[in-house]
């Protein structure tokens, strides 16, 4: 049984977890593409060579965080699109994250991506690339203050 409670999370992200734990097997992978479709195009003043790389990835991700704001922070995510799966991760923080309070997001556990049920569809390597994703905002949120 994971520790992540449904009151640990943003009310973004909650809805998110609602959504995968009411689909099983394959259409888990079918919401985590939809999900890839739907992370933004970086601001056009944003380069990708000034974010943070996140190597622990399978695919090429980069993300970058501005926490200037401690009651709304913004998460930027680039990754390329034949990299659905990781684009779908990084959507899953865009969407359940981005603009949230900085202590709401410091408050995620570590491991909520064990409420999304994709163990069995994912490898566990793939897993490790959204865990990543997560330390390393909240890594930034951290040093900002």
């Amino acid at each position: 049984m994971s520790s992540t409670s449904p009151s640990a999370v943003p009310a973004p992200l909650a809805e998110i977890l609602d959504d995968f734990e009411a689909v099983s097997g394959q259409d888990k992978l079918q919401l985590l593409l939809e999900m890839s479709r739907e992370l933004p195009a970086l601001p056009a003043e944003m380069e990708q060579q000034a974010m943070e790389p996140v190597p622990e990835c399978q695919s090429p991700l980069f993300l970058s965080v501005d926490a200037s704001d401690p009651g709304a922070v913004r998460l930027f995510f680039s990754a390329p699109p034949e990299a659905p799966t990781t684009r779908g991760f990084a959507s899953i923080l865009h969407q359940g994250l981005d603009g949230q309070p900085a202590d709401a997001i410091l408050a995620v556990p570590d491991d909520f991506y064990v409420r999304l049920g994709l163990a069995d569809v994912v490898s566990p390597l793939r897993l490790r690339g959204i865990s990543a994703m997560l330390t390393r905002v909240k890594r930034r949120i951290r040093e900002s203050r």
